[in-house]
């Protein structure tokens, strides 16, 4: 996984001398090259034992690994990064904003793959396979995803609800035991509400699948399986645009490869979109 995907995921989540070392490594990557870990300190404004810790939360033992680590991002990288990564300003033409929440959509999929290994989607799969009846929670606009998911599941002929009244979800899972599945998706992985269901999930045997940010946080301590979700600065504060195309990205992810798993649920969905094609006429 490119470290640059890595620091854009975690970014949210750090503190102030992680924030700068990461907006240094993402803006003046190139300076990396020829600097210490002295000289980055003082380049970003930190002390040097800031920058070994950056390393090791990134996954690396330290400094020397996270520069040949950077090295490798920036050979990886196309013409067009600084293209995408511009943001939308509001001089910009309906033309342009349309272009750059397109390259940007593109970007944010492209970096949701990359924190996705094949075994983290297995493993997810494989939970909602075994799963008895399903339950999936969410909050705000990430809602409209966790109904996206469970109308999904529905065509496969997977009993599943979503929920994004705490009291009612929780009601719920009181009814639920191993045999059975929480899923969550959280964009922030920080919600005091989700955390408190996913625990009682746990309490309960059930097994507990998390779409949430990249990182360590309580969520995904909580999880049997994770995929991890990310978004970049969204376009228009709090409008969650970005997110959701990562999580959509994940959820059709899910979709496609469990209607092709198994014949009968491929037949299911047919005999659903046939259903609701007969209703529009």
């Amino acid at each position: 996984m490119s470290t640059f995907v890595k620091i854009k995921a975690l970014r949210p989540s750090l503190s102030n001398s992680e924030a700068k070392l990461a907006d240094f490594t993402l803006n003046s990557g190139e300076k990396i090259r020829a600097l210490s870990s002295v000289e980055l300190a003082k380049a970003a404004g930190v002390s040097q034992s800031s920058v070994v810790k950056f390393a090791q939360k990134l996954g690396y033992r330290g400094f020397p690994t996270f520069k040949l680590a950077v090295v490798d991002a920036l050979n990886e990288q196309t013409d067009n990064t600084l293209a995408i990564d511009a943001l939308i300003s509001h001089n910009d033409s309906i033309e342009l904003i349309a272009d750059k929440l397109q390259q940007r959509q593109q970007t944010v999929i492209s970096e949701t793959r990359k924190l996705n290994t094949a075994k983290q989607f297995e493993s997810a799969i494989q939970l909602i396979k075994s799963a008895r009846k399903v339950i999936i929670c969410a909050l705000g606009s990430t809602f409209t995803m966790a109904q996206d998911l469970t109308w999904k599941l529905q065509k496969l002929g997977i009993p599943a609800i979503a929920q994004v009244d705490e009291l009612s979800a929780s009601g719920y899972l009181a009814t639920m035991n191993k045999d059975d599945l929480l899923i969550v998706l959280s964009s922030s992985g920080g919600s005091k509400s989700l955390l408190t269901l996913s625990n009682q999930a746990k309490s309960n045997d059930c097994k507990r699948l998390m779409i949430t940010r990249y990182g360590s946080h309580p969520l995904v301590e909580l999880a049997d399986a994770v995929l991890y979700c990310t978004s970049d600065d969204e376009p228009l504060k709090h409008s969650g645009m970005l997110s959701r195309t990562s999580q959509a990205y994940l959820i059709d992810v899910l979709f496609t490869a469990l209607a092709q798993s198994n014949l009968h649920w491929q037949k299911r969905v047919d005999r659903a979109n046939e259903n609701m094609q007969s209703m529009r006429l």
